[in-house]
């Protein structure tokens, strides 16, 4: 908290800094704050443009694939499919596609649970995965 807001955490133990601003300081820290590494892993340093972006490159890939395919000779072997490009939170299992990580701290999952909130604002990497997978 130093580092973005120049507020020492022990002013809240002297009581310069009230609980409710603490909160409010911790809750609105930038994506690459300690805390929010702490909490969310990797994911915290993915937003919408880093999906987005790795979305693209995953279309490109398979948009080559998909031209050398096309125009290789018939007694040629085909092209391997492109990997995906590594998200946050995913790890490759044995079929060779990506799955979800189990995160035990995920709220989204528990039914009339409130979902968990991102780190950033823009739109959850789930919800990217949905609209591009």
């Amino acid at each position: 908290m130093l580092r973005y807001y120049g507020v020492d955490l022990l002013d809240w133990y002297r009581g310069g800094l009230s609980s409710r601003r603490l909160a409010v300081l911790i809750r609105h820290l930038p994506r690459d704050s300690a805390v929010n590494l702490a909490d969310h892993g990797e994911a915290a340093q993915w937003g919408a443009a880093e999906h987005l972006l790795a979305a693209a490159v995953d279309h490109l890939a398979a948009a080559n694939w998909m031209t050398a395919a096309l125009h290789r000779d018939e007694d040629d072997e085909p092209p391997e499919y492109p990997e995906p490009v590594p998200r946050p939170g995913q790890r490759p299992d044995e079929s060779g596609s990506r799955e979800q990580e189990p995160n035990d701290g995920e709220l989204g999952d528990t039914p009339g649970a409130e979902p968990e909130r991102a780190p950033a604002s823009g739109p959850s990497a789930r919800e990217l995965a949905r609209f591009f997978g």
